[in-house]
């Protein structure tokens, strides 16, 4: 049995050429667009990997990853990765990964942890290929790969978000594994599926306790299969099947997130800990700034909504009407074919459902919008994709025009969405979409360069600027940072040195997310936007230190030509009209 309708029944125009429809039917050709498309983002993430900033968490994170083999060096004596800061708290698999590679590779550091998360970002791209294969056929596998590429929060994300996006990718095999296994009843797994089902549920779990999500799947799943097939003892065959999956799962665990077996039940300790996760930390929600312990129910799926580019919520809005009318028709008629569907699709379904009904039910602290659950992106891609495909057979399927006018409103979405994605890079992740006005409609609203990574971009425009200024002292200008130093320190230059005193600073660097564009007094040396709205900025504090001829000008908004004066800090008054 297959779930995925045959492409040749696909229904088509009469009116379409013989060979379109040929070459569309065309498994070959279908196969060559998935190794086109693969090929295009291999050379995508090698192209731009150098471009992207190191995120004000990178730094922490890869000690963490020297600490753990410092523990393996050691001898299992050194245990400062059990005590640093929360860490322990998080899996280690990435920082283990990046911080043994560090030193053997030709590449810095963070450009190793940036290529490196990118690679892991493209594993979850096949996986969700080979997912939306399963399911759907090939074609969906491509478009679903295509949606999650062009998705900010995760084509974006996947250079800079090192835990999230790592995460993401083991989830979603352990979902194609889960569902291989929901393919093959009422027969068991294959011996293959079980090797690959406990290692992704290892590597999910080795990188975040969330990684119990996948087991919830996949004991919903097989509880799920024995009751719609009619076999009780099926759970029992299937627990039995997969107890290896388990022990390998628990291994990778163990190896790579040691903390958690020290003793067992850390694990445990560490899934009550994120439940009630707090600590004096903002974020925003339309507006409101509300400590992250505090945020509503309704915070990731509010943050979902907006986040998710216009052809997926297209897709997943069309996907709902066939999911009832197939969940409507099973009850009616029943039968054991729509029952093994039905448990086929389950894990895909609570995927997308479990995470959005945990927010809203347990309340538990969140900030940063969706990143620490970017993990249900592949799912609503895979989800839109079979909606889009969906709506487009039934209409076409009654009416030619009406299915192309159908696939031209999703071709021109996703255009649209693919042109805002190349004009926000390197900041592809502080992406909204046009249900809050995109980017210039949510900033001041909602979380936007949350990582400081516009920072980078700030801090070369800030060197050449420096460098093509005559410097008749020889000493170098001094700079301060609103975030972290190891954000911008190489890249800086000889005429620019890091101090942290900012009242003796000459510049000031900072992302504007943080607020530290408002609290020092000085001129706007350098702005970082992107589609209309300032993500970072480089603050000229020198005429504080140094007596000016003529005023600093006021800021004209009339003038474009007039740069722009802080008011906002003190003593700002002074700095504008001293002569």
């Amino acid at each position: 049995m297959t779930f995925r309708v045959s492409e040749s029944a696909a229904p088509t125009a009469p009116a379409l050429p013989v060979f379109l429809k040929r070459a569309w039917r065309s498994s070959s050709l279908t196969r060559l667009a998935s190794l086109v498309l693969f090929a295009a983002l291999v050379a995508w993430v090698l192209a731009v990997f150098r471009d992207y900033g190191i995120s004000n968490d990178e730094p922490v994170q890869h000690t963490y990853g020297q600490l753990l083999w410092a523990w393996y060096e050691s001898g299992f004596s050194d245990t400062r990765a059990f005590h640093y800061i929360n860490l322990y708290l998080y899996g280690g698999l990435f920082d283990l990964i990046a911080a043994g590679l560090d030193g053997h590779v030709p590449l810095e550091t963070y450009e190793l942890r940036h290529l490196l998360s990118a690679s892991f970002g493209l594993v979850g791209l096949l996986g969700v290929w080979r997912l939306g294969r399963l399911l759907g056929g090939e074609k969906v596998g491509i478009a679903a790969s295509v949606l999650l590429a062009f998705t900010g929060m995760y084509g974006g994300a996947m250079f800079t978000h090192t835990k999230d996006v790592p995460f993401a990718a083991a989830m979603v095999w352990s979902l194609y594994f889960t569902t291989l296994v929901a393919h093959r009843l009422p027969e068991l797994p294959s011996w293959r599926t079980v090797a690959g089902l406990g290692l992704a549920v290892g590597c999910a779990l080795g990188l975040r306790v969330g990684g119990v999500f996948a087991v919830l799947y996949l004991g919903v799943t097989m509880a799920a299969g024995a009751l719609l097939l009619g076999d009780i003892r099926l759970f029992g065959r299937l627990v039995l099947r997969l107890l290896p999956a388990g022990a390998l799962a628990y291994a990778v665990m163990a190896v790579t997130w040691p903390w958690s077996v020290m003793p067992p039940t850390n694990l445990f300790t560490a899934m009550g800990t994120f439940s009630n996760f707090g600590f004096d930390l903002k974020t925003l929600i339309n507006g409101r700034e509300v400590l992250i312990d505090q945020v509503p129910g309704t915070y990731m799926s509010e943050y979902l909504l907006i986040k998710l580019p216009e052809v997926t919520l297209l897709g997943l809005f069309v996907a709902i009407p066939f999911a009832l009318a197939f969940v409507g028709s099973g009850l009616r008629r029943g039968g054991a074919d729509w029952r093994w569907r039905l448990v086929l699709v389950l894990p895909l379904a609570l995927s997308l459902a479990v995470p959005v009904a945990f927010t809203l039910l347990d309340h538990p602290p969140l900030y940063n919008g969706i990143r620490h659950f970017l993990f249900v992106l592949p799912s609503a891609s895979l989800i839109a994709a079979l909606g889009l495909k969906a709506g487009w057979r039934w209409m076409l399927s009654r009416s030619a025009p009406l299915g192309f006018a159908f696939a031209s409103i999703a071709l021109g979405l996703f255009l649209f969405n693919a042109t805002n994605f190349v004009r926000l890079h390197p900041f592809e992740y502080v992406s909204y979409n046009q249900l809050v006005g995109g980017v210039a409609g949510a900033a001041g609203r909602f979380e936007g360069d949350y990582w400081s990574t516009s920072l980078r971009q700030a801090a070369l425009e800030l060197r050449r600027g420096i460098e093509q200024e005559p410097n008749p002292t020889g000493k170098p200008y001094e700079v301060a940072i609103c975030a972290e130093d190891q954000q911008v320190k190489d890249l800086l230059g000889p005429r620019l040195e890091l101090i942290d005193d900012w009242d003796k600073a000459d510049f000031l660097l900072t992302a504007t997310n943080i607020g530290c564009d408002n609290l020092v007094p000085g001129m706007t040396y350098r702005t970082i936007s992107r589609l209309g709205v300032p993500l970072a900025m480089v603050v000229d504090m020198r005429a504080r230190h140094e007596p000016v001829i003529e005023p600093l000008p006021w800021d004209d908004d009339e003038n474009p030509e007039t740069p722009p004066v802080a008011f906002d800090g003190p003593g700002s008054a002074l700095v504008a009209s001293r002569k």
